[in-house]
């Protein structure tokens, strides 16, 4: 439309024009009625321009209304991957818009009539029209925003260098440079895009690093598809149901079998199970406030309401701001130590730099390392500078690649611990105490990465990491954590699963099964919401693509009249000649240590929380090599789901044992 490409899809027209149409039907309606009602009742002042502003504003509406059946209509023909039937939409669109233009005119006659103090009409008819124009604006103002939201600003340049009029000989140079300039141009757009999500924050060289480290990392993504938000939401509904129907067939004998652990690996697994139940305590404890307040809305205010007036202690070391000693207080409430249990607090917070707390567990008689999870802009920009980046550790032979972000987190910390003198103090006070560093998310993927960093000075360390990132650790450095570091994931949760070989992997399953899907995205949207929110069986949506086409399934997504069109000339002549000569972009990356697995066993209902019955076992890196789509695979990642269903599993075994 308009000769550019836009974040919108041909078949996108649906269901926001089905609801226009719908109110503008209501208003024709209460237009004709007001008019038919009132037709011998114009002789007013001002009564004649009234009758002229009503008939053409009948007629105004009832072309919108024409023009917005026929968008509808066209848009609801074809399929995802098949937008022919659809090739009529764009004269439609500026037919559309066209019409803008006199609604526009007659909303500012409208206003001018109804703001003339010699108008003196009845006030039912006044108060009408006043009700036409405000409508009338609010439809104007939204169609903008809605242009704006869905304005491509790569639209122009996707649109330069993927049509059919570029020279299929093209010099390797000039082919070259021009894939260079649209790929600049597309990390700037990306760039100001984070720039404009992080305003709020102060920025200083490492923030202008890692923005752009984060805007190529999103180029690289997303610069070979053609698929709109409503396209991936359709890819991921789909495959939510296929999933679902993957998991209610019978498994395999053997795959049953390789699950039944011996009696030993389950005295350990319960050994583990109740370590990890009181260590998710410190790890949730780095939260703060903010966590405190969530697990308890009611309460949690006033309980803290009597620590915030007292004076900070003077035994422990708190550095970043605490206002009111309400992040000290709650970690304080949560895991039940004393103030002088505390050795270091740090609630400093920057890019690369997140909080974290050394305490002396008196019941596991361990020095126990906190590090808190994403909770800020910093913590996310963190999360995001996902390259990897060498980990040269002296006397250990398995170096290998990290996440970066988290590395230099884990960096941090490292310094503070060792060189401020953190953890000779904490010994100085319990020489006989082990050390124990555990973490949530963010603050699991950089506790692993520091007991790595610790590991060749304390022998004795073990770490716990609650739902660490899955794009970790090199192969070589996860298998050497397995003998100190445990991973505990809960259910389907989907930070487990993230890295970019997955997101990848994600990006062909959608790309697959939109492109073989025989139903338009209006059904497939609207099927899709009444069985996340209802449930039911899963719709029997073709899953499997035919031969012919399987071949074209490698192809990147490129243009809007194919999902599965071939690159340009200037496309396949860089990134050909990239791929023979350098190793992959992103590397597999994985989960650190031993995994156990805690998955639902039952539940009462598709959103109930309670009477739910938890199962644990041992895994392995592969359960975790895909991201699986399920309502759960957010809300599975956070800790008080986390806490929950350790505890409910501690609990079981204690009271297994007294049986």
């Amino acid at each position: 439309a308009l000769g550019r490409r836009w974040a919108i899809g041909s078949d996108d027209f649906v269901l926001p024009g089905a609801f226009e149409l719908f109110v503008r039907l209501v208003w024709w309606i209460g237009i004709l009625v007001l008019y038919t009602v009132h037709k011998g009742h114009f002789n007013c002042p001002g009564g004649g321009l009234l009758r002229t502003y009503l008939l053409v504003l009948l007629i105004l509406l009832a072309s919108i209304i024409c023009a917005i059946s026929a968008l509808v209509y066209v848009s609801m023909q074809g399929t995802i991957s098949n937008p022919g039937p659809r090739k009529s939409l764009p004269k439609l669109l500026y037919i559309r818009l066209f019409l803008y233009l006199p609604e526009f005119i007659w909303a500012v006659v409208g206003a001018v009539w109804v703001s003339d103090s010699s108008v003196h009409c009845e006030k039912t008819v006044i108060n009408v029209i006043i009700v036409t124009v405000v409508a009338s604006w609010v439809i104007i103002i939204f169609t903008v925003i809605g242009i704006l939201i869905v304005f491509d600003p790569l639209g122009g340049k996707k649109t330069f260098y993927l049509t059919s009029g570029v020279d299929r000989n093209l010099e390797s140079s000039q082919s070259g440079q021009l894939l260079y300039n649209v790929k600049n141009t597309a990390t700037r757009v990306w760039e100001k895009r984070i720039r404009l999500l992080c305003c709020c924050i102060v920025q200083d060289d490492d923030h202008r690093v890692a923005f752009t480290s984060i805007a190529e990392l999103f180029r690289n993504y997303f610069s070979d598809t053609d698929l709109v938000p409503s396209d991936i939401a359709a890819g991921l509904t789909l495959l939510h149901q296929e999933q679902d129907k993957m998991e209610s067939c019978p498994k395999d004998p053997e795959e049953v079998l390789c699950h039944s652990p011996s009696s030993l690996v389950t005295d350990d697994l319960d050994i583990e199970l109740e370590n990890a139940a009181h260590y998710m305590l410190f790890a949730a404890a780095a939260y703060g406030w903010p966590y405190y307040i969530y697990t308890n809305p009611f309460t949690a205010l006033c309980k803290l309401s009597g620590d915030c007036c007292r004076s900070r202690p003077t035994d422990s070391d708190i550095t970043g701001s605490d206002r009111h000693n309400f992040h000290f207080g709650s970690i304080l409430k949560m895991t039940g130590l004393q103030y002088r249990d505390f050795i270091h607090i740090s609630f400093h917070n920057k890019i690369y730099e997140i909080p974290f707390f050394v305490a002396l567990d008196h019941k596991k008689e361990a020095i126990v390392v906190a590090v808190r999870g994403t909770l800020s802009f910093e913590d996310v920009l963190t999360d995001l500078s996902a390259d990897c980046e060498d980990l040269t550790l002296e006397d250990v032979l398995e170096n290998g690649f990290v996440h970066k972000g988290i590395t230099q987190a884990a960096n941090y910390i490292y310094r503070k611990l060792i060189n401020d003198g953190i953890l000779n103090q904490a010994f100085t006070i319990a020489p006989e105490y082990k050390l124990v560093i555990v973490g949530h998310s963010l603050g699991g993927g950089t506790a692993s990465v520091l007991a790595i960093m610790l590991r060749n000075s304390f022998p004795t360390l073990r770490c716990y990491a609650f739902s660490p990132p899955g794009g970790l650790l090199s192969k070589s450095l996860a298998d050497y954590t397995k003998h100190f570091i445990v991973s505990v994931i809960v259910g389907k949760d989907l930070v487990a699963r993230l890295s970019m070989p997955n997101m990848e992997d994600l990006k062909r399953r959608i790309v697959r099964i939109v492109a073989n899907c025989n139903r338009p995205k209006y059904q497939i949207l609207l099927r899709g919401c009444w069985y996340e929110v209802f449930g039911g069986d899963p719709d029997n949506f073709p899953t499997e693509l035919d031969g012919r086409n399987q071949g074209a399934l490698t192809q990147p997504l490129l243009a809007e009249e194919s999902l599965m069109v071939h690159r340009s000339p200037s496309y396949n002549t860089l990134e050909d000649e990239s791929h023979l000569n350098s190793p992959p972009q992103y590397p597999h990356l994985y989960l650190p240590g031993r995994i156990i697995h805690i998955v639902e066993e039952s539940s009462c209902s598709r959103w109930c929380s309670s009477d739910i019955k938890y199962t644990a076992r041992w895994s392995n890196q592969t359960v975790f090599s895909s991201i699986l789509i399920s309502p759960k695979m957010v809300t599975d990642h956070m800790p008080d789901v986390v806490l929950k269903a350790l505890n409910s599993l501690s609990q079981e075994h204690r009271s297994c044992i007294s049986c």
